[in-house]
């Protein structure tokens, strides 16, 4: 089974955009391993930065910097048969430093 990585990118106006990858799963690491690993990584256990982790930037709207944040938000991994749209898991934990 592969991995679906789903986040969102909320802005000052709580207008919420979502987005998600998916990931081959090679070695066949379990949910659970993986969604630790994940939060293990994240800002305050929600939080990361979508183009440090070389994943689309959601912001739609014009950026305020006065309201507006860069941070974009962890919300699940799950199994799917739906083919890859990234990498391999294990290559994208290695460099968001979760393993």
């Amino acid at each position: 089974m592969n991995i679906k990585f789903e986040y969102l990118y909320r802005d000052a106006g709580n207008y919420k955009f979502f987005n998600c990858e998916i990931f081959s799963n090679i070695d066949n690491l379990p949910i659970h391993t993986i969604d630790s690993a994940i939060k293990s990584t994240l800002i305050d256990g929600s939080w990361f930065y979508a183009n440090k982790w070389g994943l689309k930037d959601l912001h739609e709207f014009k950026y305020d910097e006065d309201l507006d944040h860069n941070w974009h938000e962890y919300e699940s991994v799950e199994a799917t048969e739906d083919l890859p749209t990234k990498g391999d898991i294990v290559d994208f934990l290695k460099n968001i430093g979760a393993i």
